[in-house]
C-alpha cells in the first residue's frame, strides 16, 4: 500500500496517510478539519543490496560451474628463483 502526502488549504499541515490505491482520498485536516489537498509524489527509490538478486544468486548451477572454471586460481603458488625448491635448482643445472 502507497504512502500519500496531504496538505490542509485552511493551516498548511503536511502529514502522509497509509492508504491502499483503491481508498477514496481523505478530505479533512486531522487538526482543524479544514479541506486538504493530496500532493503529487516522486514515488520510492529501489536499492538493490546485498544477495538475493539475479547476477549473484540465480543463475543456473551450471553457469557457476563455468565462471568458477574459468577464474584463475588464486591459491596455485607461483615460482620464482627465490622460492624454488632443491629439486628445481638441480634440474636446471
Amino acid at each position: 500500500m502507497p504512502t500519500y502526502d496531504y496538505e490542509c488549504n485552511a493551516c498548511g499541515h503536511h502529514f502522509e496517510a497509509f492508504q491502499s490505491m483503491s481508498a477514496d482520498p481523505l478530505t479533512e485536516c486531522p487538526k482543524c478539519d479544514g479541506q486538504v489537498n493530496r500532493l503529487i509524489g516522486g514515488g520510492a527509490g529501489f536499492l538493490f543490496k546485498g544477495s538475493g538478486f539475479y547476477q549473484t544468486d540465480y543463475r543456473s548451477s551450471g553457469y557457476q560451474k563455468e565462471a568458477a572454471a574459468d577464474k584463475p586460481k588464486a591459491d596455485a603458488p607461483k615460482k620464482d628463483k627465490k622460492t624454488a625448491s632443491k629439486k628445481d635448482v638441480k634440474k636446471a643445472q
